[in-house]
């Protein structure tokens, strides 16, 4: 049975979406982003909507799943949202509590700008759904090859993201075991760590950046190791101009 699909990790499945070459789903993906950037109203978004669950659809991801990708992502969309609807007025005011005040083209700005970052989500997660963290990694250092000459550092910017979007189900995963242990030992998180008190709160984050920093300095070491094996054998194959080959071939 297949796990819940998430950001970043790859869902198997057979289709037209999966077989496209890497290259040309990071550039789709990157095409279809601008376009959600320069969409300025909702029937435009309503039109992008339609087509990202077509995509989904010939991807054969079922759209729950996709949702359900997005959701640790979710509080983006909630916290910009929010900010627009408080600080962003014009027309009607609906609420005005003193400091707070929710008015018309607060609650249509807000309501545009989760539109807008649902749908820059879920066309993300349509690429690491469909495509492989390595074959991203790959593709995308093939794409950036060409400004690699004028110093861009294409493998690094490729490998960072590979590494990133590795990461991102794995601290999904352990959030998720983080909190399951904290309300087994009695925390009050069983509805909102919020209204579990900044406690709470504490019992999630403390453990979960711990592991993150434990993840990062085990990846860091292990990629410094393969750095010096690397320049090892590099040496071997090619000596230095002061090892006694050299000093003979002159």
């Amino acid at each position: 049975m297949k796990s819940g699909a998430l950001f970043g990790r790859y869902w198997e499945a057979d289709s037209i979406i999966h077989r496209l070459d890497p290259r040309a789903k990071i550039a789709g993906t990157f095409i279809f982003i601008v376009t959600i950037f320069c969409a300025w109203n909702f029937p435009a978004l309503g039109m992008l909507a339609v087509c990202t669950i077509a995509f989904f659809a010939l991807a054969r991801i079922p759209f729950l799943q996709a949702l359900r990708s997005i959701a640790p992502l979710s509080f983006i969309i909630v916290l910009t949202a929010l900010f627009n609807l408080l600080y962003i007025q014009g027309g009607e005011t609906y609420v005005d509590w003193g400091l707070i005040r929710i008015s018309e083209e607060g609650v249509r700005q807000a309501l545009f700008i989760a539109v807008r970052l649902t749908l820059l989500l879920l066309s993300g997660s349509l690429l690491t759904l469909t495509t492989t963290t390595l074959d991203i990694t790959e593709a995308l250092e093939r794409l950036l090859a060409p400004l690699a000459r004028i110093g861009v550092p294409a493998h690094e910017f490729s490998l960072v993201l590979g590494i990133a979007l590795r990461f991102l189900p794995q601290f999904a995963e352990e959030f998720r075991t983080i909190r399951a242990a904290q309300l087994a030992r009695g925390a009050k998180l069983a509805t909102s760590p919020v209204k579990g008190g900044l406690s709470g709160l504490t019992s999630l984050l403390v453990p979960l950046f711990a592991s993150a920093f434990r993840h990062a300095d085990t990846l860091s070491s292990a990629m410094a190791r393969a750095s010096t094996r690397c320049i090892s054998s590099a040496a071997m194959l090619w000596p230095s101009s002061c090892s006694p080959r050299s000093s003979h071939s002159r």
